[in-house]
C-alpha cells in the first residue's frame, strides 16, 4: 500500500512539470517588462530620457509584463490542463481539452453558487476571487490540480466505453468531456461547501509557518532538499508557493496567496518598494548552495581526483557546475552525491535548510521560476535593485558557502576515500551520475515501488525481445487476433521468443511482422505499449525465453457438449483453407469455416453471450450456451479500415439469440476500398472438442446448419 501512494505521488509530482516548466518564459517577460517599467529602477541607472510611459521601448516592456504575469495569473487552468495531460494514459489531447472544460465547469457552478448565496459580500474576507472573469473560491493551483487528477481518473475509465448504437457516436474519447462536464458541475457545488473549510485549515497552516520564524524556514529548506531522490519536492514545495501556507497578501486591491504569486504580482505591481520576505524567504535560500555552494563541491571534486583522470572529470565538473550556477539544474552533482556517498547528500541538505535560514535573517527578497540560478538572481534580484531585494546577501553568503563546501567535500572525500568522479578503480568509467542511475543502484522502479526480481511484464518483454527490441519497431498496433507491427530489420525476428511469449503462429511480410494470439490480443498489445514506454523496456539483456514447462498429467477432462453453429451469414461456403490468410488457412487460431458474404449482415450462430467487440466492429467474439468460443471476422486486414463501413448492433456483455443481427456492413463500399470480404467463423477452443467439422457446402443461407462441435 505504501508504496502505491509512493509511486502516486511521484506521478503527480511528474505531472506538475509540464505547466512548472512555463514559468521561467514567463518569469524572464515579467522579469524584464517590470525591471523597465519601473520608475525608480529607471531613475536610478538615468534611462527616463530613453524608456517612458507612451513610448514605443516603455510600451513594448509593458506588453511583456502584462503577458507574462497572465501565465501567473492563470497558473490553476495551466495545472489543470498539465496535470491531466500528465495523468492520462493514452489520447493525452482529449484529456487537456476535458481539463480546461472541467475547470471553467467547476468555477462557473461556484460562481453560481455564490450568487445564490447572496453574492460576494455575503462570503468571508478573502475568500473568493476572480478568474478568467468568472467569481469563484480562492482555491488557487490546487483547483487546479483537483480538476487535473479528476479528469485524469474518468479519462483512463472512460476514453475506450462502448455505448448502445443508437448513442455510439458519443462513444470512446468524444464521452470524456461529457462526463467531465457533468462530473465536476457536482464538483463545483460540493466544493462550494467544502473548499471554505480547506481554505481554514492551509490559512491556519500558513499561518504556523509564518510563525515558526527561522527554525521553520531552515527546516522547509532540509525537507525540499532531502524530497529529491525520491521526486517528491515539487509536491512538497507547491502547495507553499500556490496556496495559503506560503503566505496571503493585498497587492493592488487584489488578494493573493501564495509565496511565488505574492513575490510575482509584487513584481508586476508598479507600486511595490520592498519586496515581502515572508514569501520570498520559501525561495531565496536556493541561490547560495546552487549558484556557490555546489561549484565549490565540484571544485572539491576536481582536486581530489587522479591526475590521470582529472583533465575528464575536470570537463563533466565544470560543465555539471556552469549548469547549476546559471540555471539552478543540479541533479549531475545531486545525484552523483547520491550514488556515491549518501552522507555527502545529508550534509548538503543541512546545507541547503541553513541558506534557507540565512536568506530569511538577512531580508533577501528574491523570488524565482524554478531554478536558483544565476539567470533568476539577474532578473528577479540584481535587475530589480538591492533596496527592493537586499540582494548583495546572495553573493556574500554565496562565496562563504563555496569556501565551506570546497573544504567539507574536500575532506569527507579524502578522510573516507570516496569514488568521487576521476577517483574509480582502474579502468572504471568516469563520470556523473543521474537519478536513473541512483535508481538502478537502490532498486527503485520507475513509480517509486521496489520491483520484483525480473521485469514487471516478462511477457511483454518477451515479446519486445522476440521482435528485436524497442529500436527495431517503427510501428505497433492490432487486430482481432494478431498483433500487427512494422520492424525496421526483419532479420532481428526471432520467432521460437514470439511463440514462447504465447503466440500460436509468426507471419511474416517484408517488414511487417503478424504475431497471431487470439481474441486477447488487443490486452497484450496494451500492454506491449505501456512497457515499451518503461525504463525497463531498455534493458533486456537478461531477458531469455523460458524453458518448456513440464505439463503434469491430467485427467481427462469431462466430455463437451455436442453442437451445431449455424450459418452466420448468406454467401458462398469456403473451407478454411482456402481463406487467402495465412493465419486463418492455417488454423493457428482454431478449426472453422468461413462464407463469401452475398449481403453485408452479421448474424449470431446461435444463443450465446458477446464476449469481445473489437473497436472497429469489423469482428466479435461469442460464447454460445453450450460454451463454444467463437469469433466471427468479416473480410481479411479489414481492421486497417478503422471501423469505416461497419455498424454494430450489440454490446459486449449482452445475451443473443441464433439469428440476432450482430454487425451491418457496407459490402460494396468494403470491395472498393480493396479488401476480401470471406468471413471464417472460428472455434478458438478448438483443442476441447474431438472435431470441428464443416456440414455445408457451395451456397448457403444464414440461419442453416453449417459447422459441426463433437465433444
Amino acid at each position: 500500500m505504501k508504496d502505491k501512494i509512493f509511486g502516486v505521488l511521484q506521478r503527480v509530482g511528474r505531472s506538475f512539470m509540464l505547466p512548472i516548466a512555463l514559468l521561467p518564459v514567463a518569469g524572464l517577460l515579467l522579469g524584464i517588462g517590470s525591471s523597465f517599467t519601473n520608475q525608480t529602477m529607471l531613475e536610478a541607472y538615468g534611462l527616463t530620457g530613453v524608456i517612458y510611459e507612451g513610448g514605443v521601448i516603455y510600451t513594448v516592456l509593458d506588453i511583456m509584463n502584462q503577458c507574462g504575469s497572465a501565465v501567473f495569473n492563470n497558473l490553476a487552468l495551466l495545472f489543470a490542463m498539465g496535470v491531466a495531460i500528465g495523468m492520462a494514459k493514452k489520447e493525452k489531447e482529449v484529456a487537456a481539452l476535458s481539463g480546461a472544460i472541467a475547470y471553467l465547469v467547476m468555477n462557473t457552478a461556484i460562481s453560481a453558487m455564490i450568487t445564490a448565496q447572496g453574492g460576494v459580500e455575503a462570503m468571508a474576507a478573502n475568500t473568493t476571487t476572480s478568474t478568467l472573469g468568472i467569481t469563484t473560491l480562492q482555491m488557487g493551483v490546487f483547483g487546479g490540480i483537483i480538476v487535473g487528477l479528476g479528469v485524469a481518473a474518468l479519462h483512463n475509465k472512460f476514453y475506450k466505453i462502448q455505448l448502445p448504437q443508437v448513442l455510439s457516436f458519443f462513444g470512446g474519447t468524444r464521452f470524456v468531456p461529457i462526463v467531465c462536464t457533468v462530473v465536476f458541475v457536482a464538483v463545483g457545488i460540493a466544493m462550494f461547501f467544502i473548499w471554505p473549510v480547506v481554505q481554514m485549515g492551509i490559512a491556519a497552516l500558513g499561518e504556523l509557518v509564518l510563525r515558526s520564524g527561522y527554525a521553520g524556514t531552515w527546516i522547509y529548506g532540509l525537507l525540499e532538499r532531502a524530497l529529491i531522490p525520491f521526486g517528491l519536492h515539487h509536491v512538497f514545495y507547491m502547495p507553499f508557493w500556490q496556496t495559503a501556507m506560503g503566505g496571503t497578501a493585498v497587492i493592488d486591491g487584489v488578494t493573493i496567496q501564495g509565496a511565488q504569486n505574492i513575490f510575482f504580482a509584487e513584481l508586476a505591481s508598479k507600486s511595490t518598494e520592498v519586496f515581502s520576505v515572508s514569501a520570498t524567504r520559501l525561495m531565496a535560500g536556493r541561490f547560495p548552495f546552487m549558484s556557490f555552494g555546489l561549484p565549490g563541491a565540484a571544485l572539491a571534486m576536481y582536486k581530489t581526483a587522479k591526475p590521470e583522470k582529472r583533465k575528464v572529470a575536470g570537463g563533466l565538473l565544470i560543465s555539471a557546475a556552469l549548469t547549476a550556477m546559471l540555471t539552478g539544474i543540479t541533479e549531475p552533482l545531486e545525484f552523483t552525491f547520491l550514488f556515491v556517498a549518501p552522507l555527502m547528500y545529508a550534509v548538503h541538505c543541512v546545507y541547503a535548510g541553513l541558506s534557507y535560514m540565512l536568506m530569511h535573517i538577512f531580508n533577501v527578497g528574491v523570488g524565482m521560476t524554478f531554478s536558483g540560478g544565476i539567470i533568476d538572481l539577474t532578473l528577479f534580484g540584481i535587475l530589480q535593485g538591492n533596496a527592493k531585494t537586499h540582494w548583495i546577501w546572495i553573493v556574500i553568503v554565496g562565496l562563504v558557502y563555496f569556501v565551506l563546501y570546497y573544504f567539507t567535500f574536500y575532506f569527507m572525500i579524502t578522510k573516507m576515500d570516496l569514488k568521487t568522479p576521476g577517483r574509480e578503480e582502474g579502468e572504471e568509467e568516469t563520470k556523473l551520475f543521474t537519478r536513473s542511475d541512483f535508481k538502478a543502484k537502490t532498486g527503485v522502479g520507475p513509480d517509486g515501488s521496489t520491483p520484483a526480481a525480473g521485469v514487471s511484464d516478462p511477457v511483454s518483454a518477451l515479446i519486445l525481445k522476440g521482435l528485436g527490441g524497442k529500436a527495431n519497431l517503427s510501428d505497433v498496433d492490432c487486430c482481432a487476433t494478431r498483433l500487427r507491427v512494422t520492424v525496421v530489420d526483419p532479420d532481428k525476428v526471432v520467432d521460437a521468443m514470439l511463440k514462447q511469449s504465447g503466440a500460436s503462429g509468426v507471419i511474416h511480410k517484408g517488414n511487417g511482422v503478424q504475431v497471431v494470439y487470439g481474441p486477447q490480443v488487443a490486452v497484450i498489445k496494451s500492454n506491449l505499449v505501456d512497457f515499451m514506454d518503461s525504463p525497463e523496456s531498455d534493458r533486456l539483456d537478461s531477458v531469455t525465453a523460458p524453458a518448456p514447462a513440464v505439463t503434469p498429467a491430467k485427467a481427462p477432462a469431462p466430455a463437451k457438449q455436442d453442437a451445431v453453429m449455424s450459418a452466420h451469414m448468406t454467401g458462398s461456403v469456403v473451407p478454411m483453407a482456402e481463406v487467402q490468410d495465412e493465419a486463418f488457412s492455417t488454423c493457428v487460431l482454431g478449426e472453422g469455416v468461413a462464407i463469401e458474404p452475398s449481403e453485408g449482415k452479421l448474424y449470431a450462430p446461435a444463443d450465446a453471450v458477446v464476449d469481445n467487440l473489437f473497436d472497429t466492429h469489423h469482428a466479435i467474439g461469442l460464447v454460445t450456451s453450450e460454451n463454444v468460443e467463437l469469433l466471427l471476422h468479416i473480410g481479411i486486414n479489414t481492421v486497417e479500415l478503422g471501423g469505416k463501413y461497419f455498424t454494430a448492433h450489440v454490446e459486449v456483455g449482452q445475451k443473443v439469440k441464433k439469428g440476432d443481427l450482430l454487425i451491418s456492413f457496407d459490402i460494396e463500399a468494403i470491395k472498393k476500398a480493396g479488401y476480401l470480404l470471406t468471413t471464417p467463423m472460428i472455434v478458438c477452443n478448438t483443442d476441447d472438442y474431438q472435431s470441428v467439422t464443416s456440414v455445408a457446402e457451395g451456397e448457403i443461407t444464414a440461419g442453416s446448419a453449417l459447422l459441426q462441435v463433437k465433444g
